[in-house]
């Protein structure tokens, strides 16, 4: 059973994603909170497999509950899956920053938000790959830090490759044909990737290869 806490200031909002996630037979919510210092505190109390979380929040807003339940330093980072309305793009830039797993849409259909709940309990990152290029080239650029660029980056030519393609918003599978390489190696290369950035998930290596300036 995937235990979830859900995360939102508006009580429609809340009951609605309660309804639609307590009506499969794999999900339950564990708790409910309408602020980010209430999320955090939820979290430390139930240990929620995933945490649903709203951006624009009172008290405390999801950005900054993100980056204490999932952030750097974080003993027992939680799963975080950030759901915002689309003219909130810089805020979930910076909410993929501070630790969050992935985003979806307040208008996304139902079956998306079951999917992305599944998909981050499992350790996956959740990446809608057209959005996620527009969010993180547009702010990254800006966010970027002065220095640093390709050559401080310590990938082989081949893994940077890699990165630069899932920075795009390429699946495996479609890295694999685009390299004309199989699927499990693109896995591998994938892999040693996050280990050798220290990064934790896809979600972190398309932030990485754009404040690095490995994509434009």
């Amino acid at each position: 059973m995937i235990r979830v806490l859900v995360c939102d200031d508006q009580a429609l909002i809340r009951t609605g994603f309660g309804t639609i996630i307590d009506a499969q037979p794999d999900l339950e919510v564990v708790g409910e909170c309408g602020d980010g210092r209430a999320a955090v505190d939820l979290a430390g109390q139930l240990n929620p497999d995933v945490v649903v979380m709203d951006v624009r929040m009172p008290v405390l807003d999801g950005i900054e509950a993100t980056r204490l339940l999932a952030g750097a330093g974080v003993a027992r980072p939680a799963k975080v899956l950030v759901v915002t309305t689309f003219n909130l793009d810089e805020y979930v830039y910076e909410a993929l920053r501070a630790g969050a797993s992935g985003f979806l849409l307040k208008d996304a259909p139902p079956a998306q938000l079951l999917h992305g709940i599944r998909t981050v309990a499992s350790g996956a990152a959740l990446l809608a790959p057209e959005v996620t290029r527009q969010l993180v080239g547009r702010y990254a650029e800006r966010i970027r830090p002065a220095g640093g660029g390709p050559d401080d980056v310590p990938l082989t030519a081949r893994e940077l490759e890699v990165l630069r393609l899932i920075a795009e918003g390429l699946s495996n599978g479609e890295i694999a044909a685009a390299l004309v390489i199989s699927h499990e190696t693109v896995k591998t290369y994938v892999s040693r990737i996050l280990t050798k950035l220290d990064l934790r998930d896809r979600v972190q290596a398309v932030v990485y290869a754009f404040r690095h300036g490995l994509v434009a």
